[in-house]
C-alpha cells in the first residue's frame, strides 16, 4: 500500500492545474492517468485546432506561446509536456483507476499497477473516452465511428457525418478537402450557434455549391454495409455509403462517479455529478471534482479555460479543511 496525501485522477489540463495548485499549497500530491499527458488532446483529430487562444488554454503560470491567435492540437501537447516538467510534476501514466473505495477517512484507490491510500481525492476524467450511443439498427457495424483522427484514408469514399456541431464540421471540411464524398446529417433547423466562428463561413459555401451535402432536421434511421437510411422532412432517403461518423457528443464515465458514491443529479441537460460550486467537493467527503465533468452532459458551460481554476478552489477547502 502506496500512502500519499492526495491523488487526482486525470492528467488532462484541469487535472494537471489542479497538481499544480495543490503541490503550491504544499499538499503531496500525485496524478493517475490511464493513458499519457493529455491523452484526450492527443485523441484529437490530428489537424485540430482550438477554439480558445493559447493565453487562455495556459495553465501553472507558464506562458502558452504561439504565433497563431488560435493554437493547434500539436502545439498543446508540446505545451502541456513542457507544463508537467516545468513543475516536476508526479504523472503515473499507463495506470488505469480500476477501482476506489473509501475506508474511514481515507480513499484506497487500486489501479492497474499499485493500491494507494490517500486522504483527498481529485476526479478530472473529462468526458472525451466516452462517446454518446447512436440508438439505430447497423449503429454497431465496424464502419461507424464515433471519433475522427484523419481524413486521408477516406478519398473518393462516401462518408456520412451525423451531427451539426464543431467536431461533425471539423470532420467534414477534412474529409471534403480529402476528396470523400461527404453527406451530413443534422437534427437542427440551421446551422449551430457553437460553431466555431472562423469555420461556419466555408462550411456554409462548401454546402452552397454542393460540395457537401446537408440534410437539416433529419436523422439516420438505419445502416447496413453499403447504405444509409435517412428520415428528412421531404420524405425518408436511401443514400450509399462506405463510412459513418458519428460525432454526436460525449459524456463523463457516470458509471465510474457513482461507484464512488458520488451522488448524480438530472437537469435540463441530463445527468450531472453533485458538488459544492464554491468548492467542488461532491457528497463524499474530502472527495473532489475537476474540469469538464463537472458540467455533466451540458459540454457548453465549462471548458478548459475555466475548469483550470477549479484546481485553486479544491486547494482553499483541504487548506480550510486542514487549519480546523
Amino acid at each position: 500500500m502506496i500512502k500519499i496525501e492526495s491523488i487526482i485522477i486525470g492528467a488532462g489540463p484541469c487535472g494537471l492545474s489542479a497538481s499544480i495548485e495543490q503541490k503550491k499549497a504544499g499538499i503531496e500530491n500525485i496524478v493517475i492517468e490511464k493513458g499519457n499527458v493529455v491523452e484526450a488532446i492527443y485523441n484529437y483529430p490530428t489537424h485540430q485546432t482550438f477554439f480558445s487562444t493559447s493565453e487562455k488554454l495556459g495553465i501553472g503560470d507558464v506562458p502558452f506561446i504561439v504565433e497563431e491567435h488560435k493554437p493547434k492540437r500539436n502545439q498543446a501537447l508540446v505545451y502541456y509536456r513542457e507544463v508537467v516538467k516545468h513543475h516536476d510534476l508526479t504523472i503515473h501514466a499507463n495506470e488505469e483507476v480500476i477501482k476506489v473505495e473509501k475506508l474511514h477517512d481515507s480513499f484506497i484507490v487500486s489501479t492497474s499497477k499499485a493500491t494507494y491510500e490517500c486522504t483527498y481525492l481529485t476526479v478530472a476524467t473529462g468526458y472525451y473516452g466516452q462517446h454518446n450511443t447512436l440508438d439505430v439498427p447497423g449503429s454497431d457495424l465496424p464502419k461507424v465511428h464515433h471519433y475522427f483522427k484523419e481524413a486521408h484514408p477516406y478519398f473518393d469514399q462516401d462518408v456520412l457525418i451525423i451531427g451539426g456541431k464543431n467536431s461533425a464540421i471539423d470532420a467534414a471540411l477534412e474529409l471534403e478537402k480529402a476528396g470523400a464524398r461527404v453527406t451530413a446529417v443534422y437534427r437542427g433547423s440551421t446551422y449551430s450557434k457553437s460553431v466555431k466562428p472562423w469555420i461556419l463561413p466555408l462550411y456554409e459555401s462548401l454546402v452552397n455549391h454542393e460540395k457537401i451535402k446537408l440534410y437539416f432536421e433529419s436523422h439516420v434511421t438505419n445502416i447496413d454495409e453499403s447504405t444509409v437510411s435517412i428520415s428528412t422532412p421531404d420524405g425518408e432517403i436511401n443514400i450509399k455509403n462506405d463510412t459513418v461518423f458519428a460525432m454526436i457528443g460525449y459524456h463523463p464515465d457516470y458509471e465510474f462517479l457513482a461507484s464512488m458514491g458520488i451522488e448524480l443529479v438530472t437537469n435540463e441537460y441530463g445527468t450531472a455529478p453533485f458538488y459544492d460550486r464554491a468548492t467542488m467537493e461532491t457528497n463524499v467527503e474530502n472527495l473532489y471534482i475537476a474540469g469538464v465533468i463537472a458540467a455533466g452532459n451540458d459540454a457548453n458551460t465549462i471548458f478548459i479555460e475555466n475548469g483550470k481554476f477549479h484546481g485553486g478552489m479544491i486547494v482553499d477547502s483541504i487548506l480550510t479543511k486542514k487549519s480546523k
